[in-house]
């Protein structure tokens, strides 16, 4: 029977208490906390269906691609709260969130939960009052082509992964991934690198001048800068390609050094005047912003706030889940008339009306999907709230982002900033020259501009940054030129020659990543933070600073994925699968022809299966390996990174030289020159120390694979080992004295074989790491033994006169007292430390205000968000960020020298976006099995014969075995006390080697059939 209640559900706990409140007492809401199903690992496919088509995916690929779908076990609590709410309920209200994922998970819930009572879809952009009780009463059936959509995404990610991934296993190295996106991602950037690494820096030379209408009104000085010279125009940055060479369409003139400085001289001479030959004046204008879209929300975020794409939508999720922004997933930059009216009204208000346009400003976007084009991201509500209004209710990063979205919001429905842009052109020439010839015979033009804006309009409120463009001169800032006519005179105040290089295309940033892939139409906004967070996380790309560097590893993946795999991680082809996924959500193409086509082919290209089965040999060895010169090859290792040289001197047979890479050195750094240098430089391994006065054994230093260390060589015994066998005694009692006496059970047993003597710990070579102060070139012998013997005794305590040893471990350099331990601030303290400094040491507590000084590096300025000190430390995994809240990790091709206090605030930040870590799953415990009890039967006469007689025999067996040990015949006793078995291992013997005792032992227990 219904009840009398309306169940709805969201997707996020965090919503339920507010949308309740809004709904009133005739409501139920409870959350799914996401998806409540998925795909199933093959690996746990039930028995039967492994060997089927199921097996390999999860997906059924030879019957309508039909996926299977388990519900988690974290989410099987969640589906028995729902279900027994839905009990209860007389109608079910799906309220995910309105995009293509909220809609299947949605679908989901149907078929799980399989309801008996009505249902429909709820759909909302904001968490206001008026926005929930709006979707209540205007709700709609269940969108099945955006299912389909997203269906189909989940499974074509499916099979592309499992697919192509394991390829990478087997000639890249475990642990790789590929994707349709993440994919094509990683070739971005390894392009971008490859670029950088192909360039060829050029020089050019200017001039800047620094001019006023007379020497004595420094006051309205300006500066102007050579831009001809002859007639000719002076090159700059923009006008050299990549190979350091001037572009073939362009005509200029490159001033070198001597040129650049004997053109400074000769302008600088008495007889030289500058005059104004035309001034220009044109209008200025420019247009505010559209508001944000989920990706232009992360490129600004990331601009301004320096926040990663991760940590820009998990704040934007919380402002929304809460209630002060609409929701953030939206490829639209469009607002509707509610927010509009905010807008202007909140601008008017606060800038004043003249600000505001007499019509709202309406922006297009370019997302092709209309059902998912919603509003853009903005302040929620029809009044929106100020962040002066919020500062106590929101707090550091919450803040910043609110502001941010507010402010733009705003500020797209004001009025144009308008000024002037006035500019000058300047000639230097020789007095009494019409043509103003400079003393080289050529005419040198210098060119000023200043911007004046007369109107601020939008910028009042907010301007938006830009990325930076390399050899390119940023807009024009405001600035302003003094009143100036044609033909005045100029002074020259100053005039200085200078030198440039032109730079490579900048490395991509988490916000310059994002530009690309939205305007190559590859992902969609509400992925691209999970994008950069995978290729980040499986190591194809390391943050360094706001930059993303790609690892070596991301090389060898994309030339594989380029060669064998070429379609699929093109631009266009993966672009164009996001349009025909967008085409399914709007019911225009059919799912199963699309996968169909995708993964067994169609006439316009090769299925998935077909490019695997059809992938021939693929060489490991050439895959991870970039050809430096003719002799160099750089190769992927299972551990790194490394350098490969042909010696032509050494013999056909022996192996080439390898050298490690610093991890530190980036991809485009290791041109062929920084390779020879690399190869080139002195070798400090196996340097031997010295010898060891104590024991003669050779000390040497090497560097091994987990950093330098130095080791005592072992030394071939010089007499044969003969091992010694240590037999069990076996107790015998004497019959005529009743002593106990006891003999090797070598004695009654036959001889076993010598066993192989295992190398003792003694024996091992004794190895011992450098300390991070210590250079391995200029370690000597003393030293070496120090470390050698560590640990070392500092002393005994005097209260209990146990030893206090100093030593390192894995965790850094400590004390030892027992199993009390105290960690010491460097590694030198393991020799420095006296037992007055150690004691003293153990009397502070263990944790506490003395670890404050044990920071590698402090900053000055507090964290923007926690408002606490950051500090730099080295914790068991290494060195770290912390605030005292939060702690993150950094990365080890960071230095921690170059870690600034920028850098330092977006770790911190990062991690807090990406939440507490989830507690490790524990196996669940096994139950021990109950035993039923035995049902007992009565004996029969012949089993009570047979099992007296099987004891009889065993007792006799026994017996026998005793008195062969002890050489005399032992009585038997009729009334034998019995004592208790205890069960011990068994051990396995060769049958053939059976002793005495162990055949009557196996006579005694074989069972005679009465």
């Amino acid at each position: 029977m219904p009840g009398t209640k309306k169940l709805v559900i969201v997707e996020s706990p965090t919503k339920m208490k507010s949308i309740a409140a809004y709904l009133g007492d005739g409501y139920e809401v409870l959350s799914s906390v996401g998806h409540i199903r998925d795909l199933i690992e093959p690996k746990n496919l039930p028995p039967e269906l492994k060997k089927g088509a199921l097996g390999r995916f999860s997906v059924d690929v030879d019957n309508g691609f039909e996926p299977y779908y388990v519900v988690s076990d974290a989410k099987k609590k969640t589906v028995s709260e729902l279900k027994r709410a839905l009990k209860n309920a007389n109608e079910l209200l799906l309220a995910t969130d309105e995009d293509r994922e909220g809609e299947a998970i949605a679908w989901h819930l149907l078929q799980v939960l399989q309801p008996k009572v009505p249902v429909k879809r709820m759909v909302f952009h904001e968490i206001t009052k008026d926005a929930i009780l709006a979707a209540k009463d205007n709700t709609r059936e269940l969108d099945t082509a955006l299912v389909d959509a997203q269906e189909t995404r989940r499974i074509l990610d499916r099979i592309y992964g499992y697919e192509i991934s394991p390829v990478l296993w087997r000639k890249v190295g475990p642990g790789l991934s590929a994707g349709r996106v993440q994919s094509a991602a990683t070739r971005l950037v390894v392009d971008r690198e490859k670029e950088r690494l192909a360039f060829v820096s050029a020089g050019y030379w200017d001039l800047l001048a620094r001019l006023a209408a007379s020497a004595a009104e420094t006051d309205q000085a300006f500066d102007a800068k050579l831009v001809r010279l002859n007639g000719e125009r002076i090159a700059t940055g923009g006008d050299f390609d990549d190979s350091g060479a001037l572009k073939p369409t362009v005509k200029a003139v490159t001033l070198d050094a001597a040129a650049a400085h004997a053109l400074t001289t000769a302008l600088q001479s008495p007889g030289v005047k500058l005059k104004v030959t035309k001034v220009t004046s044109k209008p200025y204008r420019r247009s505010p912003a559209a508001p944000f879209t989920t990706s232009t929300l992360q490129q600004e975020a990331a601009r301004k706030l320096r926040f990663t794409a991760r940590q820009t939508m998990s704040v934007a999720q919380s402002l929304y889940e809460n209630g002060y922004i609409t929701y953030m997933r939206t490829d639209s930059p469009s607002l509707g008339q509610q927010a509009l009216t905010a807008a202007r009204t909140q601008a008017a208000a606060l800038y004043g009306a003249e600000t505001v346009p007499d019509a709202p400003r309406a922006y297009k976007g370019k997302s092709k999907n209309a059902q998912e084009a919603h509003e853009a991201i903005r302040p929620s509500g029809d009044t929106f709230r100020t962040p002066a209004s919020l500062a106590s209710s929101l707090r550091g990063n919450d803040f910043k982002l609110y502001d941010l979205i507010w402010k733009r919001t705003v500020a797209s429905q004001m009025k144009d900033a308008t000024g002037s842009t006035a500019s000058v052109t300047i000639a230097a020439g020789p007095t009494g020259t019409s043509e103003h010839a400079s003393a080289s015979g050529a005419l040198a033009e210098f060119s000023a501009s200043g911007t004046v804006i007369t109107f601020r309009g939008f910028m009042l409120a907010y301007e938006e940054s830009k990325d930076e463009e390399r050899n390119a001169s940023t807009d024009a800032t405001e600035s302003k030129l003094p009143p100036l006519e044609e033909g005045q005179s100029l002074a020259l105040l100053d005039l200085e020659a200078k030198g440039h290089e032109t730079t490579p295309a900048a490395r991509y940033t988490e916000a310059s990543l994002v530009k690309k892939l939205e305007e190559l139409g590859i992902g969609r906004p509400s992925t691209f933070a999970s994008i950069i967070s995978t290729i980040t996380e499986r190591g194809y790309v390391t943050p360094r600073g706001q930059s993303l560097v790609p690892n070596w590893i991301a090389f060898s993946v994309v030339r594989l994925l380029e060669e064998f795999f070429g379609d699929l991680v093109e631009y266009d082809f993966t672009a164009e699968m996001e349009d025909d996924l967008d085409r399914i959500a709007g019911g225009e193409a059919n799912r199963l022809d699309w996968l169909n086509s995708f993964y067994f082919g169609s006439d316009k290209h090769r299925g998935l299966r077909q490019v695997i089965d059809n992938l021939g040999e693929i060489d490991p060895r050439v895959i991870n390996s970039v050809a430096i010169s003719d002799d160099i090859t750089l190769r992927i290792g299972k551990y790194g990174p490394y350098l490969e040289v042909n010696d032509p001197d050494a013999a056909a047979d022996a192996p080439p030289r390898r050298v490690n890479i610093p991890p530190e050195l980036a991809p485009d750094e290791l041109t062929a020159a920084k390779a020879r240098e690399l190869i080139d430089a002195p070798v400090v391994t196996d340097r031997v120390i010295g010898v060891n006065p104590e024991n003669g054994k050779e000390i040497v230093a090497k560097d091994g694979r987990f950093g330098p260390y130095v080791t005592e060589l072992a030394s071939a015994p010089t007499e044969p080992v003969i091992p010694v066998v240590a037999s069990a005694a076996v107790e015998t009692i004497d019959p005529a004295t009743g002593e106990v006496t006891s003999s090797p059970a070598a004695l009654a047993k036959p001889k076993r074989k010598p066993a192989v003597k295992k190398v003792a710990a003694a024996d091992k070579p004794r190895t011992a790491s450098i300390f991070k102060s210590m250079d391995l070139a200029t370690v000597d012998l003393e030293t070496a033994l120090r470390l050698l013997a560590l640990p070392r005794v500092v002393g005994l305590d005097p209260e209990t006169g146990t030893e206090i040893l100093a030593q390192n471990g894995k965790f850094g350099p400590y004390l030892k007292k027992g199993i009390d331990t105290r960690s010491l601030t460097s590694e030198d303290q393991i020799f420095d430390i006296d037992l007055p400094g150690a004691i003293e040491l153990y009397a502070q507590p263990k944790y506490g205000a003395r670890r404050a000084s044990s920071a590698l590096k402090e900053f000055e300025a507090p964290d923007p968000e926690s408002g606490k000190a950051i500090k730099i430390k080295d914790g068991r995994f290494g060195a770290y960020v912390t605030d005292g809240v939060t702690n993150a990790t950094i990365p080890k091709s960071e230095d921690i020298e170059e870690i600034d206090f920028d850098r330092a605030v977006q770790l911190l930040a990062d991690k807090r976006a990406k939440g507490p870590a989830a507690p490790r799953k524990k196996a669940p415990a096994k139950k021990a099995a109950v035993k039923k009890p035995a049902v007992k039967k009565a004996p029969t006469a012949a089993a009570k014969a047979a099992t007296a007689k099987k004891a009889a025999a065993t007792r006799a067996a026994n017996a026998a075995a005793k008195a062969a040990l002890a050489g005399t015949p032992l009585p038997v006793k009729k009334a034998a006390v019995k004592k208790a078995a205890v069960k011990k291992p068994a051990v396995r013997k060769p049958a053939a080697k059976k002793t005495a005792s162990s055949a009557a032992d196996s006579a005694a227990t074989t069972t005679i059939a009465p």
